[in-house]
């Protein structure tokens, strides 16, 4: 059985949430930063607005950065973007977009022990977002880890209970672990929200249909 990935146009994140959607991220301002050499002088103009701290420069940089690899991503640049993803990260370890977004490339090309561990850092800096809890579930699956997708699909599902894909891929999960009741809960609710959810209708003829 096939394991979904997470429903994206590109890497991305919810715009009704903290976590942006890489699809969905260019709502983010792209702005760099500049250098001011006039301010090496020792003498200081008072009228001038004052600087911002250079921690705020790193992470406005840092999301300038995660902006421009999440375009080339969409475009199918993968090694311009995950190089673009790295900078990012360097710059601002804690910036889970560029977390999220790696992983998402790492999933893509299959390398799933990686992607768990960025979904697991952007899941750490900004807690009870879905998306990496999702991420996380469908690298878990390929690993063969269901107890541990179930888990955080469980969870994923009470943040963003109106996620069709959350249910499908619970679904999937449960099924996996042999607990049909929760699998058949599963792709019933994804079949609620969405009636033509292929993946949701074959997996509940599937459990639906064993016996005992």
């Amino acid at each position: 059985m096939p394991i979904p990935g997470p429903h994206r146009s590109g890497p991305s994140l919810r715009s009704q949430r903290p976590l942006t959607a890489l699809a969905i991220v260019l709502a983010l301002a792209l702005c760099g930063c500049s250098f001011d050499l006039g301010s090496l002088s020792p003498v200081s103009d008072k009228s001038e607005s004052p600087k911002p701290a250079p921690a705020a420069v790193a992470v406005t940089e840092a999301q300038a950065v995660t902006v421009r690899a999440q375009t080339l991503a969409r475009s199918g640049k993968t090694e311009e973007a995950l190089a673009a993803f790295n900078n990012a990260i360097e710059i601002d370890p804690n910036n889970a977009d560029a977390l999220y977004g790696r992983g998402l490339l790492y999933q893509g090309e299959k390398q799933h022990q990686l992607a768990v561990d960025d979904f697991t850092a952007a899941n750490g800096l900004r807690p009870q977002q879905a998306e990496p809890l999702l991420g996380r579930a469908i690298s878990y699956l390929a690993l063969n880890k269901a107890k541990e997708a179930g888990a955080d699909l469980d969870e994923a599902a009470q943040d963003d209970p109106q996620n069709v894909q959350i249910w499908t891929t619970r679904g999937l999960a449960y099924e996996r672990l042999g607990d049909k009741a929760k699998a058949a809960e599963s792709y019933t609710r994804a079949m609620n929200l969405h009636p033509k959810d292929e993946t949701a209708r074959t997996g509940f003829a599937r459990v639906a249909g064993r016996s005992g």
